[in-house]
């Protein structure tokens, strides 16, 4: 195999545009009649359907990665039944691979030469690696940075859990799908002045 391909990892905070870019990304490939496929872990239920869905509302119907999913072999069976190699392999929610998954993904580049994009968030809610995002940062060929703002103005580092009452949660399992209504991404600044303020706000004693 002669074609060289790369693992990329383009990660970013919640509401960073991250599937917006990686939807742009498979329209341009179609445009240039270049062979590609979307892929998606199942663990994200908000779409019932097989689709990658933006904010912003566009989508692209993709394939489901579920947790006992072997993705080099899915690869292997999928050149198989299209008869020819796909170029590029589009990640989204990255985050939610295993660490075995992601070394699949990077079999599929250097054993095929294909390319593989992976997008998803850093960390969690507690400022914690995923294991996907983990692994890939120890693998990946090219690492870029989606980046967005912070109400503040600063970088947007932590995507913070938030209650019902726009509070930070600090506890919980590590994932919970959630859009908006569960999720805001702020600076590490601003989440640290946050917790502080919560913290002394249930110290004081009822009036």
């Amino acid at each position: 195999m002669n074609r060289k391909g790369k693992l990329y990892f383009r990660y970013g905070t919640m509401g960073s545009a991250k599937t917006a870019l990686l939807l742009t990304t498979a329209f341009n490939f179609e445009e240039r009649n270049m062979s590609y496929v979307c892929m998606k872990p199942i663990v994200d239920t908000r779409d019932k359907r097989n689709v990658i869905r933006s904010r912003i509302g566009i989508e692209r119907e993709c394939m489901w990665i579920y947790q006992d999913s072997d993705i080099y072999q899915m690869a292997c069976e999928l050149f198989g039944s299209k008869k020819i190699m796909v170029e590029w392999f589009l990640i989204d929610e990255a985050q939610f691979l295993s660490e075995k998954q992601v070394d699949q993904l990077s079999r599929i580049v250097d054993d095929f030469g294909c390319n593989v994009i992976c997008y998803g968030l850093r960390t969690d809610f507690k400022s914690h690696l995923f294991e996907g995002s983990r692994r890939l940062f120890e693998i990946a060929d090219t690492i870029d940075e989606i980046k967005s703002t912070c109400n503040c103005g600063n970088k947007t580092i932590i995507n913070a859990r938030i209650d019902a009452n726009g509070d930070f949660v600090e506890e919980g399992e590590q994932v919970e799908i959630g859009g908006n209504d569960r999720y805001i991404a702020v600076c590490r600044k601003c989440w640290r002045n946050k917790k502080i303020e919560q913290s002394q706000r249930d110290a004081l004693p009822f009036l």
